[in-house]
């Protein structure tokens, strides 16, 4: 058995980006260790997942890109995330969603077919996170 259990973001400030998911994102804080001043390990986990995330400080420009963040109601995870002060680009799905070949329309699949809707958005640091339906009851 193979299970994912850790992803690393890189961020410039653990400070910010530890507000940011705990106050926009809703992330759990499982673990903030500073035994020294050169040495910080800060994970954090989305409510609902196995997956936890770790900021790692770090000057690099190279960031996160595209993490698939899973939700069933893709129009109420992007308005909350929008009242808690993020930045979520417009909700796209899969045009021609029997046989996609990489266009998308505007809004919701009218479906609400699993895996048709998606929506981004970025960190203060520009990791990008791809929020995606799944699993949608009405």
């Amino acid at each position: 058995m193979l299970a994912l259990e850790v992803i690393l973001v890189p961020v410039s400030n653990i400070d910010r980006a530890l507000k940011f998911y705990t106050e926009c994102l809703a992330f759990n804080l499982d673990v903030d260790y500073h035994p020294t001043d050169n040495f910080r390990v800060v994970q954090l986990t989305p409510p609902g997942s196995a997956c936890s995330i770790q900021l790692l400080s770090t000057e690099s420009p190279e960031r996160l890109k595209n993490v698939y963040l899973v939700t069933d109601d893709l129009a109420a995870t992007t308005a909350q995330l929008s009242r808690n002060g993020v930045n979520v680009e417009a909700i796209r799905h899969k045009d021609d969603f029997e046989s996609w070949a990489g266009g998308w329309n505007p809004g919701l699949d009218p479906s609400r077919r699993d895996y048709a809707s998606f929506a981004e958005f970025r960190d203060p640091d520009g990791n990008t996170w791809t929020l995606q339906e799944r699993g949608y009851r009405g």
